[in-house]
């Protein structure tokens, strides 16, 4: 039996008086009133397997409740509450769950996963407090929505729309609130400014300067990103161009990073062919410590910190619908960047249907072989997730 939060128990019960907003507010009081909140709860199992340690599972539920204010002149405030139990008998060491040695980075916990003043104005929008950041794909600065507890970032965020097919953006973050439920204190500054207009695409440029509070170094990325697609007779063709470079201020390694994506839309089915390479200079590895990271180089989680020697990723993914049910599978041949030596493969299925606009399955698996040069073991991982909103 699936035992609820007292605590989510009582905000649900809450939030099933409050309104819906229908215009903007006219006082402080009618702001809150005409708030919206919505709720939602994700089960999810986990089974890892892991030649090199203990197995491991994990059954955890996630509650979330999202309360959103009306706008009172311009501004307008969130309240988001996260609550994760484990429904199984399981072990906590350091906020994530633990058999033997294997990890499952769900922590049971409950926090603020977002907390925020907003301000608009014409077309700018100051948000103030704990946010979520999501730029580009994710591949820099991302929260990692997959994992039951989400990174988020207390932060002033500044978007501004004025110019025409473009969006400037600007953050400072002061800490950053990761997924094993620790935070993390940064004097970190982001900015990314994407033009949509041009007919190939939308084109970012960015400049990441992430410094962790009192430390003497920073990491600067500065890249460019171009992604879109085009119409061939009844097909689409779709490609990615990304470059970026990175300096370890303080330091003397400067790493690259680039990836090139084609594919093609047809008949239902969407094929793309990728080389992703996080470069190494110096025996240092480009390294991505905010991005969304299990998007990236296979769902079984190898890679999270790039090897010394640097990483190239070529992959081929193929995602299609059937009987309402949307099929994906990927595969990942992975070398190191500096000597070429094998880093293994990996395999990924993912099959999801949603019911409705609120209800949703979905099945997850990934397994690694691991290569003949990397102190790695061979692992597995599937998960199962059911999702509800309201």
């Amino acid at each position: 039996m699936i035992n609820f939060p007292p605590r989510m128990i009582l905000a649900a019960a809450i939030a099933s008086v409050v309104l819906t907003p229908v215009q903007a507010a006219e006082s402080i009081a009618e702001a809150f009133e005409n708030g919206k909140t919505d709720i939602s709860f994700r089960l999810r199992y986990e089974d890892v397997n892991d030649d090199g340690a203990t197995d491991a599972e994990a059954l955890t539920l996630k509650s979330r409740i999202t309360f959103t204010t009306d706008s009172y002149k311009g501004v307008s405030a969130l309240l988001e509450v996260d609550d994760v139990t484990a429904l199984d008998n399981v072990d906590y060491t350091d906020g994530v769950t633990v058999r033997g040695t294997t990890p499952i980075v769900d922590p049971e916990d409950t926090d603020v996963n977002q907390a925020y003043l907003a301000y608009s104005t014409g077309a700018t929008t100051v948000k103030l407090g704990r946010q979520r950041i999501l730029l580009d794909n994710q591949r820099f600065v991302g929260g990692v929505g997959f994992r039951q507890n989400e990174q988020t970032y207390d932060a002033v965020t500044v978007t501004n729309k004025s110019l025409s097919d473009t969006t400037l953006f600007y953050g400072y973050i002061s800490s950053v609130n990761g997924i094993t439920g620790t935070d993390t204190e940064h004097e970190t500054h982001l900015v990314n400014a994407k033009y949509t207009g041009l007919p190939i695409g939308a084109l970012s440029a960015y400049y990441y300067s992430v410094e962790l509070e009192d430390a003497d170094d920073s990491l600067d990325t500065y890249g460019v990103r171009l992604s879109g697609s085009q119409p061939a007779g009844d097909a689409k063709l779709l490609y990615t161009a990304e470059y970026a470079t990175q300096e370890n201020v303080g330091g003397t390694a400067e790493p690259d990073y680039y990836v090139l994506e084609g594919g093609v839309s047809i008949a239902g089915v969407t094929a793309k062919l990728g080389y992703e390479v996080l470069g190494s200079d110096e025996g240092v590895g480009f390294n991505t410590p905010l991005a969304t990271k299990h998007k990236f180089q296979g769902w079984a989680d190898m890679f999270l910190g790039t090897p010394g020697a640097g990483i190239e990723d070529t992959y081929v993914t193929v995602a299609t619908k059937l009987a309402g049910i949307k099929l994906m599978a990927v595969y990942h041949d992975y070398e190191s960047e500096e000597g070429s030596l094998d880093f293994g493969d990996e395999w990924g299925f993912v099959a999801a249907k949603k019911f409705g606009k609120n209800y949703g399955l979905s099945l997850k698996y990934a397994s690694y072989d691991a290569g003949d040069d990397i102190a790695k073991a061979d692992k597995s991982k599937l998960w199962l997730t059911a999702t509800a909103k309201f």
